[in-house]
C-alpha cells in the first residue's frame, strides 16, 4: 500500500479490474522489459481501493496470461491482500529475467514513466544486446590473477600466429597481461589490476586453479553396467582442469570402455551369439570427439547447479550439458543440425577449435557428427533439449 500511495510510475501500474487480457499481456511485457515492477488490481487511478470480485478467477487468468500470452513465459508471483472492510486486491509481481519479452503476436513493449509503448528498432536492439547470454565468458573470474594463467600454453597459442598476426620479436618480456587484455580480449582491468576472464581461465588456466575457482566447469564421467542411468555404476570420476585437459581426459575415459574407430568394421563373425558379458561397443571416433568438444565449448556457464555429464552405457553414449531451454528449442534445436551455430561462448569456441590451441579436433561440426554416426551405427543420434539441458545420445555397435 505504500507503493500504491506513491501513484503510478515506471515500476507500478494500477488497474481497477482485469477486463482485457490482451492489454494486460502488453502491460506485463512492457514492465518485464523495463526492469520489472508490480501491477495491482482493484485500485483506481485516484488511488482508491475498490476491490476485486472473484479473486480466484482473476488469479487463474493472470497465471494463464503469464504462461500463454507472454513470450518467453513468466513465472507469476501473485499476492492476494484482504482489508478489514472485506475488499480484496491482487498484486502481480513482474520479474523479467529473460529479456526481451514480447506478446504472443510478436509485439515488444517498454514502459516510459507510467505509460507503455511499443519499442522502437533502436530500443529493441538494445534489449536484444542486454539479453544475449554470450557475455558470461567475458566476466572477470572471481579471485583469479595473472599467476593462475599457464603462460607456456598461452604463448604456444600465440606462436601459432607467428609470421602473420603475431610477431614475437616485437613483444618484449612476455607481457601476459597485455596479450590477454589487448590482443585476445581475455582479461579486464579492475582497480588497476588485470583480471583474467572466465574464458581466459577455462582456456589457459592452470588445471588446479580452474578446479578451485570454476568447479562447475568440471565434467562428471560415468560408466554404467547396463543401458540406463539406473544400472550399477562401474566407475565415476570428475574431470577437472582447463578445457584442453578435460577434453583429453574425457576421450581417455571413453576409450577405456569402448572402441573408437575411424571406419566401421564387421565384427559379426567374432562375437558369440549370446555372450555372457556384453562386448565393447564401437563408435565413430570423430563423432565422439565432436560430441565432447561441443559439450565443453557450448555449455551454459551461467547455470551453476547443472554439471556436464558423460554417461557410457553398454550400447550408447550420452552427454548431458547445461543449456537454457528458453529461446533455444525447438527452432534453434533444428537449425544446429544444419550447421547454423547457436553459440553461447563465441570466444571459447573460436580459440578451442583453432589449430593454434594444440588439439587435434574433427571438422564439420554437428552435421558431420550426425552423418558419420549414422553411417557407422545405422542409427541417427538423438538430440533433445529440456529442463535447461541439452542431451546428445550416440548409438554403438
Amino acid at each position: 500500500m505504500r507503493l500504491v500511495r506513491g501513484g503510478e510510475d515506471t515500476f507500478l501500474e494500477l488497474k481497477v479490474k482485469l477486463s482485457n487480457p490482451e492489454r494486460i499481456a502488453q502491460e506485463i511485457v512492457a514492465m518485464a522489459n523495463t526492469g520489472g515492477g508490480v501491477i495491482v488490481f482493484g485500485v483506481n487511478d485516484q488511488l482508491r481501493v475498490e476491490g476485486i470480485e472473484d479473486g480466484e478467477n482473476v488469479q487463474d487468468e493472470l497465471v494463464r496470461i503469464c504462461r500463454e500470452e507472454v513470450v518467453p513465459s513468466i513465472v507469476p508471483f501473485i499476492d492476494r491482500l484482504a482489508f478489514d472492510n472485506g475488499r480484496r486486491i491482487i498484486a502481480l509481481d513482474v520479474n523479467g529475467k529473460r529479456r526481451p519479452y514480447r506478446t504472443r503476436d510478436g509485439r515488444f513493449f517498454i514502459r516510459i514513466g507510467a505509460d507503455k509503448r511499443e519499442a522502437s528498432p533502436e530500443e529493441l536492439s538494445s534489449l536484444l544486446d542486454d539479453s544475449r547470454p554470450l557475455l558470461y565468458e567475458n566476466v572477470p573470474a572471481l579471485r583469479a590473477t595473472l599467476a593462475d594463467i599457464d603462460e607456456a600454453q598461452l604463448w604456444s597459442f600465440m606462436r601459432g600466429f607467428e609470421g602473420g598476426a603475431f610477431d614475437e620479436a616485437s613483444v618484449k618480456n612476455y607481457p601476459t597481461a597485455e596479450i590477454l587484455e589487448r590482443y585476445l580480449m581475455l582479461a579486464t582491468n579492475s582497480h588497476d589490476d588485470v583480471v583474467p576472464t572466465v574464458a581466459s581461465l577455462l582456456l589457459f588456466g592452470r588445471d588446479e586453479t580452474v578446479a578451485a575457482l570454476l568447479p562447475r566447469a568440471a565434467m562428471i564421467a560415468t560408466r554404467f553396467s547396463g543401458d540406463n542411468a539406473q544400472a550399477p555404476v562401474i566407475e565415476r570420476i570428475e574431470l577437472h582442469g582447463s578445457l584442453a585437459t578435460v577434453y583429453e581426459s574425457a576421450l581417455r575415459f571413453t576409450a577405456r570402455y569402448v572402441s573408437l574407430l575411424d571406419t566401421r568394421r564387421n565384427l559379426s563373425n567374432n562375437v558369440a551369439a549370446d555372450p555372457p558379458v556384453p562386448a565393447r561397443a564401437n563408435y565413430h571416433r570423430g563423432a565422439v570427439a565432436e560430441a565432447i568438444a561441443n559439450a565443453l565449448t557450448h555449455r551454459d556457464l551461467a547455470l551453476r547447479d547443472i554439471t556436464t555429464r558423460l554417461h557410457i552405457f553398454d550400447r550408447s553414449i550420452e552427454i548431458a550439458n547445461p543449456r537454457r531451454s528458453a529461446g533455444f528449442a525447438p527452432t534453434a534445436l533444428k537449425a544446429i543440425r544444419y550447421g547454423v551455430p547457436q553459440r553461447l561462448n563465441p570466444q571459447i569456441a573460436a580459440i578451442f577449435t583453432s589449430p593454434a590451441y594444440g588439439l587435434t579436433l574433427p571438422t564439420g561440426g554437428l552435421p558431420m557428427l550426425l552423418r558419420e554416426a549414422r553411417a557407422f551405427s545405422n542409427r541417427l543420434p538423438e538430440i533433445v533439449a529440456f529442463n535447461d539441458e541439452f542431451r546428445l545420445r550416440l548409438h554403438g555397435i
